[in-house]
């Protein structure tokens, strides 16, 4: 993955990382260098510079997705490299001999090769990576995008401060940066074109309706592109908002402001970075609304942080970072750092849904679809801002929270849109936490179709491993006093259990489980039974039942053993006495998960399958 992967995650960040030098140190340098010099008000410049980045996402992703999609893409970033370098050039120029006004076109040329390198930069990724690779590629790649996005930030900043008067060495450093940008791109695996014979199509208006058409194709990637769009518009209403939020709520300085954006970023990063290790190659579309919900509870505590932050005392100038954090500073910092852990969390198994759902003879144009959309929420993210703050005239910290509310309503359709997967994650982070589980031969469970999933019995929490386990929701068939013991009822029901009697106590029971097992294997999903049919008591696997035998007569499906190994012995298991009375004597234990290949149903009798569940398992109780 390293060879596949390197060169491209260089390309990208840097290229990320040189469009925030360029523009912050410009926008700098104009607040602070030539602001006497120039003839329009400095507000109307930052805005201006704003909107020139943007446009060119407008009016040029949908050409940009028809090249990507036409012609090899390893090709196209480094034409795009070129074309940065180029653009450096004369920047370097124009700083040099400050032409304002040929800086800001440039703004505008530099938006022009982000909205072109967008398309590629996401559709590439599943023709370099494996299907098991593509999550955590992602992640990698948001990352390092929001990394790069802070550091330029930071660097620009100083740049313009270092350079006062001698703006040409701005003007160097970003030509070095877009020369490093080419060189990486050098290293980047060719990539083939997914429709070599598609027709281009120059038509600015016509493009752009087709893009955003081949986006509705799919409702499940439609839904994603939307989501991660509202995300944007949240972020970027945080970010537009963080410099004044520190002078006028916090009452603070740029350190401050610094500490908040950095905080924000990296925690984003971070999020990106643990959503790729929970997934474990899979995508784990469960952490979405979860991440959605953590957006507006961390929203919500940082307006009550705000509204109780501490004036300051009468003549006090403004805060410094120590300041900050002495009178209180910490939890609203660690609110933002977490609400970007959440934003983390939240798009990068969306944007991996979009590369695998989508076609590749039209993925990059899809993508372009999502970097139109993406432009228009952050639009309307700073009309909403200007409408709210200024002409409403609510707080910045209420402005915050009505953000958090919309990111409560996201996480409210999320839950019901996602409610099997979100069940399934919330599972594996509640299992996981008890021991250090350790999967082998999942790669058994086929990705579609119904078949039946049998295993060991030793432990109550033996459901909840397997179920955090498998990338698939698994239907349990449990014992009927269990399922309706009132603290239980309400979740199983929610996951979809089988409530089962044996026949002499509940045979219309039994019928109806039966039933619902038939209904749930010709929908094409997954049933798991335990086919022994109570705990172990002794360490040691029981007969299996006939039951298995009955349902396959009737649903002949096939048949993947699983086993259990490790859990004996634990809190959870009857060794030395009833499960839960006794005092555990062991925390995070190693224990494995191991699937084996598939029974075909004509083979599948309940002594066989014993005999390869005893095999899996082996002697490690």
């Amino acid at each position: 993955m390293k060879q596949r992967f390197g060169p491209f995650f260089m390309t990208q960040a840097l290229g990320a990382f040189n469009d925030n030098v360029f523009r912050f140190a410009l926008m700098f340098t104009l607040t602070f260098t030539a602001a006497d010099r120039l003839t329009l008000d400095i507000n109307i410049l930052m805005n201006l510079a704003a909107g020139l980045f943007i446009l060119p996402f407008f009016l040029f992703s949908g050409i940009a997705g028809q090249l990507a999609d036409k012609y090899e893409k390893s090709l196209i970033i480094r034409r795009i490299k070129l074309l940065e370098l180029l653009i450096m050039l004369v920047a370097l120029a124009a700083f040099t001999l400050q032409v304002w006004w040929l800086l800001l076109a440039l703004v505008f040329l530099m938006g022009a090769q982000s909205a072109l390198f967008g398309p590629v930069k996401y559709a590439l990724l599943p023709q370099h990576l494996a299907e098991d690779e593509l999550v955590s590629g992602n992640a990698l790649v948001s990352m390092g995008t929001f990394v790069a996005i802070l550091l330029g930030t930071l660097l620009g900043g100083l740049l313009a401060g270092w350079a006062g008067e001698a703006t040409w060495i701005i003007g160097v450093a970003v030509l070095v940066f877009a020369l490093l940008g080419v060189l990486t791109s050098l290293g980047v695996p060719r990539a083939p074109a997914g429709d070599p014979e598609l027709v281009l199509n120059w038509n600015i208006y016509s493009q752009t309706r087709r893009v955003l058409l081949y986006a509705r194709s799919s409702r499940s990637v439609y839904l994603a592109i939307l989501a991660i769009s509202w995300f944007w518009f949240m972020g970027s209403g945080y970010l537009t908002q963080f410099p004044n939020f520190t002078r006028s709520v916090l009452h603070a300085d740029e350190s401050v402001a610094t500490l908040l954006l950095t905080l924000f970023s990296l925690g984003v990063g971070g999020g990106a970075l643990l959503c790729g290790f929970w997934s474990r190659g899979r995508i784990e579309l469960g952490m979405v609304p979860l991440g959605a919900l953590g957006m507006a509870v961390f929203s919500w505590d940082l307006y009550r942080q705000a509204m109780a932050f501490p004036l300051p005392e009468s003549g006090e100038v403004l805060r410094d970072l120590s300041t900050f954090l002495q009178v209180g500073g910490v939890r609203l910092a660690m609110d933002l750092m977490l609400a970007g852990v959440s934003g983390g969390l939240f798009i990068v198994p969306l944007y991996s849904l979009i590369q695998k759902k989508t076609p590749v003879q039209y993925r990059a144009q899809v993508i372009a679809a999502l970097n139109v959309l993406n432009s228009l929420a952050m639009v309307l993210s700073a009309v909403i801002g200007i409408l709210l703050l200024g002409v409403v005239g609510i707080s910045l910290p209420l402005f915050f929270a009505c953000y958090g509310l919309t990111a409560l309503m996201v996480a409210l359709l999320g839950m019901r849109l996602a409610r099997d997967p979100l069940l399934r994650f919330l599972i594996y982070l509640l299992s996981h936490s008890f021991y250090r589980v350790r999967h082998r031969g999942l790669e058994h469970i086929p990705e579609s179709g119904g078949a039946l999933v049998v295993a060991n019995h030793v432990s109550y929490v033996d459901a909840l491993l397997l179920a955090g386990a498998c990338h698939r929701p698994l239907r349990f068939v449990i014992d009927k006093d269990i399922h309706d013991l009132p603290v239980l009822k309400r979740f199983l029901q929610l996951a979809g259990t089988v409530p089962i009697s044996s026949e002499r106590i509940d045979r219309q029971n039994l019928q109806q489980a039966f039933a619902a097992i038939g209904d749930a294997l010709q929908r094409g999903e997954l049933v798991f039974i335990f086919p022994e049919g109570r705990l172990t008591t002794d360490g040691e696997m029981h007969d299996f039942k006939k039951g298995v035998e009955r349902i396959l007569a009737q649903y002949p499906v096939p048949v993947i053993p699983m086993a259990l190994r490790g859990l004996w012995g634990s809190w959870f298991s009857r060794a030395n006495g009833r499960a839960f009375r006794k005092w555990p004597r062991r925390f995070w234990s190693r224990v494995e998960v191991v699937a084996g290949p598939a029974l075909p149903a004509e083979q599948a009798t309940a002594e066989r399958l014993q005999q390869v569940v005893a095999e899996l398992r082996g002697d490690w109780r």
